[in-house]
């Protein structure tokens, strides 16, 4: 303990001294130690001493006294309140004081003399108490000598009463953290604690403040702690011996972790450390309900790994223990020990691994062999492989064993000769087992496979069934794919390419077996040859060339034909020159024949040659092939009649579409594609668009809906991955197109008549129909890209929306508009052409003879998302689908406008004309966009904005539902059900309770879009929220058992899968229901669809086993 000198100074005071504390064991006060900077009260302060006046000398000087009087009261009084126990918070309120300087931490020691130095010991614990909450919050403002006289301080108070122990405890802590700390106190508390604390005897919290301590000292003061040596490991092994509680158990797992990794001496503690932790292992812990500490068995587990891998002193005890928890029966004591060991290999090597190998090789061989877990089984490969892998890493002397040669050999003994019973049960087990092995190293892949793949060439040559065949490539096709790990090897290192001609043999032979899954398994195979290196000569190309084209064009099946044009091109970049030279040329030829065959059959030939072109186009070299190729056709295919040429059309689109994604990452590839299609395209879509051409057949295919939204995927593929600097150019040439007619940049620019698609006039509609292909380009440039004349681009757009009479025409140009509105820079610009677009809607929504035209648009909002409604017909006007798009628009940026026109759209869901129209409008602006507002094209969309327009909306639609006539409130049921209907689940799940009686409601609804989208939202809801489902489970039942017989099949599946969803609530909730559902699902097995029958089997099924032992 420190001398009487050096005590602190306080003001005009001589520096007080700490008398030395008296000893006495704990619970026995034998005369508490005056606490550092504490008063004798016989002697009073000197005058004139530090400049600080005696009272009576001068007016200043004893107004300086009173206000130093005052705050010695207030502390006095904070002191008392705190210490009687009847106000806590006092504690907070001195900590704020010292902060701010009202007083020193020794004026609050001097306070505290009274209870310090009491004889009860509630009364000193109340006062250590605030001494250590002030420190806790003032540590980073105390002088070094002040923490020296405190640090004695608490330490003589570690022999105190055990009620004081945990107050002293939080004061070290605070200490612990402070930066002044003196040298060689930290071992001075930490050897304290040591010989005066049983930390066990504890409570939690105290047992925690311990390991804070000791973890304080660990990142601060590790030299001084490793000067303690081994003694440091002993007395940090006595204190966690014992532990239990989670928490504590985290904190000391590190510690432990930070003692091996940071090179604290052990000592002949070695294996007392091992004992202290590993008595824990294998973690069985199980969080208790709504643990607000959020500890879970994974973190506990992960901990624990970490020390018991930490380092390799523990081998001789830890792999016993791990192989004695392999044989028992529980699969998470196997799970943990496999990842333990696969984590130990690590940093192990032969010496630590060698006595126990026999045994380890042996308890894996057996899960393996036995499992049925598919977890043990792969973390078993996983274990082998990491042996494999550690054995092959250390290095040998020239007298020692190799431990790899003898362990491979063992491998190989126990599991090569199942390899020659491909219909026995242990086949794939042994497989794997090799495998793993051979996937450690170059080195195990060479032992293994030397011995393995001679094997495996002789088996297949021996049998001859198609599915033993098929087993065994299998097995030869996973060592073929381990030799892409170690890339090209040298020849004569390789047992792969000592095998070249009979791995090749195998190969093809397979390709030409007439079963299609061993076809498969060989084109898998010829991928795998051709990604590696060298390995296929120059004739073996050639021959996978023809195979490939063959199995492509030819083969019946359409998994060869579609696997063999993926293998093509995923050997396309490493062989440009071969499939270009070899496979292109003759896939043109046979787009071109002429072959006096059935349509059907050269149909079917020519959409087999179109998907290969575009599969094998995956190298800018090869592209520059095919493009051409396929432009040609398309030109070719557009000039016949709509009847045959409209789905040969879409077939070229959809393998240009193709290209175009496998282009998108290439810069040289992206652009050839993009300055090549994309003027193409225009030409020939503006050349049917003339007047003259319509009049004809040839060409007019090109103006047909389907082709269109075909040709739309093309170009916004060819234009969403351009650089700035590129798109800027494309740009130029495709907006005075489209505004000035200006054809200069087309290959084919010699047309009977300008070209004019905002011009008025009938004769023109035709041209305007091409906007479409506007909108796919314009709308998928980055948003920094200029755009030439765009505010008169916007207004055109604008009046082209409100005035064609062509629904798809105004459909694309008000989603044109909106895509440009969503990407405007904010200011006045934009502010001005939303104006201007809210002036030329509002007269197309108020009364009068367009009324009925807006709402037949409307109807258009809907199929607007499955790409301008396939199979819908019908006439009509675009008046109102652009107040859907532009609101859209506008969401999705949190644009200020988008609240104003949502507000109309929620006053038009009261309109018994347009509200049910309105209502499909709220799909629209919750749905993701396929074609113009998303991210992929550079679209403003700001995240959540799903949850911010339901916060914003829904209590708006929920608060129109009920103020709304009896014949619109199925529209309300309707926006409201496609706004929940793309509400992420958690957030719906969270609102649940306030919305669900309104679904309920939805579910009486006629409309069967509103059952279909109510349905489809409550189906998760039964999944993840079933305690609040299971209170309307009367009303839920009856429900979905009445639209098991609506009219539309959709319906009908989506109510079956609800019934189904149903057995998820609790048991005795729906055991009243049990036989009225079953019986109500006799009737769904009959129906005539099979989608139908299939679900209503599902769920009866179901409900048979609901109470049933085991379920």
């Amino acid at each position: 303990m420190a001398g009487p000198t050096g005590g602190a100074r306080h003001r005009g005071r001589a520096g007080s001294a700490l008398r030395p504390p008296v000893r006495a064991g704990p619970g026995v006060c034998a005369g508490p130690p005056r606490p550092p900077g504490a008063r004798d009260h016989r002697h009073r302060p000197r005058a004139g001493a530090g400049g600080v006046r005696g009272p009576g000398r001068g007016p200043c000087a004893r107004v300086s006294w009173r206000r130093a009087g005052a705050g010695a009261e207030v502390l006095a009084a904070s002191v008392r309140d705190f210490v009687s126990g009847q106000q806590d918070g006092r504690a907070a309120e001195v900590a704020a004081g010292v902060k701010d300087g009202k007083w020193t931490v020794l004026q609050l020691v001097e306070a505290l003399g009274f209870c310090l130095e009491n004889t009860d010991p509630r009364m000193r614990g109340r006062g250590i108490q605030l001494l250590s909450q002030v420190l806790l919050q003032c540590y980073s403002q105390l002088q070094e000598k002040e923490v020296l006289h405190l640090v004695l301080f608490y330490e003589s108070r570690l022999q105190d009463n055990h009620l004081v122990i945990p107050s002293v405890l939080q004061g070290l802590r605070a200490l612990s953290m402070c930066e002044v700390l003196s040298p060689g106190l930290a071992v001075s508390v930490l050897k304290a604690i040591f010989q005066e604390v049983h930390v066990q005897s504890l409570l939690q919290l105290d047992r925690h403040t311990v390991y804070s301590i000791i973890t304080n000292f660990m990142s601060t003061r590790e030299e001084e702690l490793k000067g303690l040596g081994a003694n440091f490991t002993f007395g940090f092994i006595q204190v966690m011996d014992g532990e239990k509680d989670p928490r504590n158990l985290l904190v000391a797992f590190q510690i432990v972790h930070d003692l091996i990794a940071k090179d604290y001496a052990l000592g002949p503690f070695v294996e007392e450390l091992f004992e202290v932790t590993s008595c824990y292992f294998p973690v069985d812990f199980t969080p208790p309900p709504n643990d607000p500490h959020g500890i879970q068995r994974e973190d506990l587990i992960l901990s624990l790994r970490a020390v018991l891998a930490s380092t390799t002193q523990f081998a001789e005890f830890l792999l016993p223990l791990l192989i004695e928890k392999l044989d028992s029966e529980l699969q998470s004591a196997k799970l943990d020990s496999l990842q333990t060991l696969t984590a130990c290999c690590a940093i192990y090597g032969q010496k630590e691994l060698q006595e126990f190998l026999p045994s380890l090789w042996s308890s894996l061989r057996r899960e393996v062999f036995q499992t049925a877990s598919e977890k043990i089984e792969t973390e078993c490969l996983a274990a082998l492989r990491a042996l494999s892998a550690c054995l092959s890493r250390s290095v040998l002397s020239s007298d020692s064993e190799d431990l790899l040669d003898s362990f491979l050999s063992s491998i190989l003994q126990d599991c090569r000769h199942h390899l020659c019973e491909p219909d026995m049960k242990l086949v794939w087990p042994s497989a794997k087992l090799l495998q793993a092995a051979a996937g450690a190293s170059l080195r195990t892949y060479h032992c293994i496979t030397h011995s393995v793949l001679p094997l495996l060439l002789e088996q297949y040559t021996k049998h001859t069934q198609s599915s033993q065949r098929r087993t065994i490539l299998e097995m030869l096709l996973g060592f073929l794919e381990l030799q892409q790990k170690w890339g090209h090897v040298e020849e004569d290192e390789s047992p792969l390419l000592l095998h070249q001609a009979p791995v090749c043999s195998v190969v093809f032979s397979a390709l030409l077996d007439p079963s299609v899954q061993l076809q498969l398994v060989g084109i898998k195979a010829l991928t795998v040859l051709g990604s590696l290196q060298g390995f296929l000569s120059s004739s073996n190309l050639e021959l996978v060339v023809d195979h490939l084209i063959r199995l492509a064009l030819h083969e019946e099946d359409s998994q060869s034909s579609e696997a063999a044009m993926e293998a093509a091109g995923s050997l396309a970049p490493t062989y440009p020159k071969v499939f270009s030279g070899h496979m292109v040329p003759r896939l043109e030829k046979e787009l071109q024949s002429e072959r006096e065959e059935s349509y059907y059959k050269r149909h079917s030939l020519q959409q087999r040659c179109l998907q290969a072109l575009a599969a094998v186009s995956t190298h800018t070299s090869i592209v520059k092939e095919t493009v051409p190729i396929l432009l040609q056709h398309f030109q070719n295919v557009q000039k016949g009649t709509k009847a045959k040429n409209t789905q040969d059309v879409i077939s070229v689109c959809q393998s240009l579409h193709r290209v175009a994604l496998q282009c998108q990452q290439d810069a040289e590839g992206c652009w050839y594609f993009h300055q090549t299609v994309v003027p193409c395209l225009l030409a020939m879509a503006v050349q049917a668009a003339m007047p003259e051409s319509t009049h004809t057949l040839p060409g007019k295919a090109l103006l047909e809906e389907e082709v269109l939204a075909a040709m739309i995927p093309v170009i916004s593929a060819a234009t969403t991955h351009l650089s700035p600097e590129l798109a800027a150019q494309s740009v130029a040439h495709v907006v005075p197109l489209f505004l000035d007619g200006d054809v200069s940049f087309l290959p084919q620019n010699s047309f009977p008549c300008s070209f004019q698609p905002f011009g008025d006039g009938e004769h023109l509609e035709t041209q305007r129909r091409l906007v479409a292909l506007l909108m796919a380009f314009i709308c998928s440039l980055p948003r920094d890209v200029a755009i030439p004349q765009q505010e008169w681009l916007l207004r055109e757009l604008l009046a082209l929306s409100c005035s064609s009479n062509c629904p798809f025409t105004a459909t694309t140009a008000a989603k044109c508009f909106a895509g440009l509105v969503n990407k405007h820079p904010i200011g006045q610009q934009l502010d001005e052409i939303l104006q201007l677009a809210v002036n030329r809607m509002e007269p197309s929504l108020a009364e009068g003879p367009r009324r009925t035209q807006a709402l037949t648009l409307l109807l258009w909002v809907r199929p607007v998302l499955d790409e301008w409604g396939r199979g819908a017909g019908g006439p009509s006007l675009a008046l109102t689908v652009l107040p859907a798009q532009v609101t859209k628009a506008l969401v999705l940026r949190y644009h200020p406008l988008s609240s104003c026109l949502t507000d109309k759209l929620l006053g038009l869901l009261g309109d018994t004309e347009l509200g049910p129209a309105t209502a499909d409008g709220f799909s629209l602006l919750m749905a993701e966009s396929p074609d113009v507002l998303h991210k992929g094209c550079h679209a403003d969309v700001r995240i959540m904005f799903r949850q911010r327009f339901f916060t914003d909306n829904v209590p708006k639609l929920v608060q129109g539902f009920h103020g709304a006539g009896p014949d619109v409130k199925a529209n309300y049921l309707k926006g409201l059900s496609h706004v929940l209907n793309h509400l992420p689940k958690p957030v719906l799940v969270t609102e649940l309770p306030t919305l669900l009686s309104l679904l309920l409601e939805a579910l009486s609804c006629s409309d069967r879009v509103v059952q279909l989208s109510t349905l489809s939202c409550l189906h998760p809801l039964l999944l993840e929220a079933p305690q609040i489902m299971s209170l309307h489970v009367d009303t839920l039942v009856t429900k979905f058992l009445n639209l098991t017989s609506s009219p539309t099949m959709a319906v009908r599946i989506a109510a079956l899968r609800c019934a189904h969803a149903l057995t998820s609530l609790p048991t005795t909730v729906l055991l009243p229901y049990k036989g009225r559902v079953i019986r109500a699902l006799a009737k769904p097995l009959d129906d005539k669809k099979r989608l139908v029958r299939k679900e209503a089997v599902a769920a009866r099924g179901e409900w048979f086993l609901l109470g049933s032992p085991g379920r």
